[in-house]
């Protein structure tokens, strides 16, 4: 989950922890349904600490209460709640088989949560920055191997796969780690603008993120004001955190295929029609307004605030 979804606190506890709690109960305790793979995500243990590499057993849940966003939070408990309730008995005998999957952001044909979003801003002139180490790592995973893995995790819960996935975690991404802003680079090309160039220092970027959260709360019962970035996005963008897939290969015997960002963009610009450049007047104007405000807001947050400076 991504922008201001991510501030939906009551919306998002009710699905991802009292939903969660709804299908084991209701329908696989009392429809007796033996297996569930629940689609996690990294972020039960990324929260703005770097990860390099991790794996299934040597990176422990992130501490609840130090997440920034209570999606991430909310996962987590979820997560937890699914691996619990492997071996729950079910009425009439046998016993339920569960397992999770935990992908990072998912890209491919007909997403609609991170690359139109990103599109939108691009088309703005609100990307032409850039922030953090360019060294930083993170993974992706295509949706095709996203599918391929939960197939492969059903199946691994019956007892012809000996029940090797039963209570079990999984990693699952493409296999490669990559930089955010070079990997996103077809996308600024295909719509016709440059890659960022203006390097931002990140506690910038994320006292901004800070300012933009409250006001996007404070300011819901008037108008919708989404934040460019939130803080959690600014951490997984900043911060490193790469995990392996050798569990999911060993035990689900799960081969990712190759799959270029680039021809999700081709197909992105096909089906929106979105491949050309807007007025280069207006975008400039709302920048430039866009950025005085923003300007404004960090000196009344610095001013009531003080300084924090980003810390990972």
């Amino acid at each position: 989950m991504s922008g201001a979804e991510q501030l939906q606190k009551e919306q998002i506890e009710s699905i991802n922890v009292g939903g969660t709690k709804l299908v084991i109960d209701v329908v696989c305790v009392h429809r007796r349904v033996p297996r569930l793979v629940y689609t996690s995500t990294v972020n039960v243990a990324f929260g703005g600490k770097p990860i390099e590499q991790g794996d299934e057993d040597s990176v422990p849940y992130f501490p609840l209460e130090k997440h920034v966003d209570h999606y991430s939070r909310t996962k987590a408990i979820a997560d937890q709640l699914i691996l619990m309730a492997n071996g729950t008995p079910l009425p009439g005998g046998g016993a339920l088989r569960t397992c999770v999957l935990r992908p990072p952001g998912i890209y491919g044909p007909e997403e609609q949560r991170h690359l139109p979003r990103v599109a939108s801003h691009i088309k703005k002139r609100l990307f032409m920055f850039r922030f953090g180490d360019r060294r930083t790592r993170m993974n992706w995973v295509h949706v095709c191997n996203l599918v391929q893995a939960h197939v492969l995790a059903a199946e691994a819960l019956t007892a012809t796969k000996g029940y090797v996935a039963s209570g079990q975690a999984y990693y699952i991404n493409d296999g490669e780690s990559v930089n955010i802003f070079e990997w996103m680079a077809p996308l600024f090309e295909k719509l016709g603008y440059s890659k960022p160039w203006i390097q931002v220092p990140t506690s910038w970027v994320y006292l901004s993120a800070t300012v933009m959260e409250y006001l996007h709360l404070a300011l819901k019962p008037i108008c919708s004001l989404p934040p460019l970035l939130t803080r959690s996005e600014v951490r997984s963008v900043a911060v490193t955190h790469t995990f392996q897939i050798a569990k999911a290969r060993a035990q689900l015997g799960y081969v990712p295929d190759k799959f270029s960002f680039a021809d999700a963009v081709e197909r992105y610009v096909q089906s929106t029609g979105r491949g050309t450049r807007g007025s280069t007047a207006r975008t400039l104007l709302r920048l430039l307004l866009g950025l005085l405000l923003l300007l404004g807001l960090l000196v009344l947050a610095l001013h009531f605030l003080g300084p924090r400076p980003f810390v990972v």
